[in-house]
């Protein structure tokens, strides 16, 4: 069965120990484009009630992605304490169920209400003691390098949709691969570079370029084509923008300096955009080093 939770979105994340089983998967936005401003950091998942300023996303919230590779049913998910190994340059969407290490016997018996047809999502909600059970266990895409050892060995030398287990140190995990994808591409582009596709008039009509600037700050200089997503209002665009940009095409972020903007392409990552690239040193490197007609503030 395919719940909303095998879509991409955002999910709870409270466990300091699920922090370091995670890593660094979970880039945050930074909230102070002026010194003035207390930073606020906004989770990529959903806020627990001690960090309501980042919307939770639901299915009715978010467009699936465009061109996001159906996934596969789970409802016949076979089991297996074994996998494959192999090194694949890859994202993958992972979704576990975490038990104590004494558990055992509920170890066993969850095993095998697996090999009878039960979902393990369904299963991860009544018995996993990981935050993400409030999501069915879902864990989003992953890459490597950003999980604790075990558990990343057994996700990406897993088969698709079986269930494979594993042992960390935070006790016993039942994790199931739904789907893979290429791993997606973050990259600086620098403002000379940036300047000479922007001469391209077809450029302009066909990248998707986003400005995270406040409009006090865009007012005072700006550059054509960009659409103007303030930072500080990430709570109304952010649930929507698989739905205003499509994933599948080449995004550009820009900011004043390029810091806002460098973790705002981070959060794109993880919602599925394949080519997100920062501008680097943001629209003031750009004025200073390639076009003077633009204003410095």
């Amino acid at each position: 069965m395919l719940r909303a939770t095998h879509f991409p979105v955002p999910i709870a994340i409270a466990s300091p120990a699920f922090f370091v089983l995670r890593q660094s998967l979970v880039p945050t936005l930074i909230i102070s484009p002026f010194p003035s401003y207390s930073p606020r950091k906004l989770s990529t998942f959903c806020p627990l009630p001690t960090r309501p300023f980042l919307p939770s996303l639901t299915l009715t919230q978010v467009s699936p992605m465009v061109g996001h590779p159906q996934l596969r049913s789970s409802a016949s998910a076979s089991f297996s304490s074994e996998s494959n190994s192999g090194d694949r340059s890859i994202e993958i969407l992972v979704q576990h169920l975490l038990l104590k290490e004494d558990d055992q016997k509920l170890l066993l018996e969850i095993q095998q209400r697996i090999a009878g047809g039960e979902d393990l999502s369904d299963l991860a909600v009544e018995y996993s003691i990981c935050p993400s059970k409030e999501e069915g266990g879902m864990l989003g895409w992953v890459r490597k390098g950003q999980m604790v050892p075990e558990f990343e060995e057994a996700a990406f030398s897993a088969p698709l949709n079986k269930v494979v287990k594993c042992k960390t140190n935070f006790g016993w995990h039942l994790l199931q691969v739904l789907s893979e994808r290429e791993e997606s591409l973050l990259k600086e582009i620098q403002p000379e570079e940036f300047h000479a596709k922007m001469q391209d008039p077809s450029f302009i009509e066909e990248a998707q370029l986003i400005d995270v600037r406040e409009p006090e700050e865009v007012s005072q200089a700006s550059l054509p084509g960009f659409k103007v997503l303030p930072l500080r209002q990430f709570g109304s665009w952010g649930p929507e923008i698989t739905g205003e940009f499509d994933p599948m095409k080449d995004t550009y972020v820009m900011c004043h300096h390029g810091m806002r903007s460098l973790q705002v392409a981070k959060w794109l990552q993880t919602q599925g955009f394949r080519n997100v690239f920062n501008l680097s040193g943001g629209i003031h490197a750009y004025a200073t080093k390639v076009d003077p007609s633009v204003p410095t503030y």
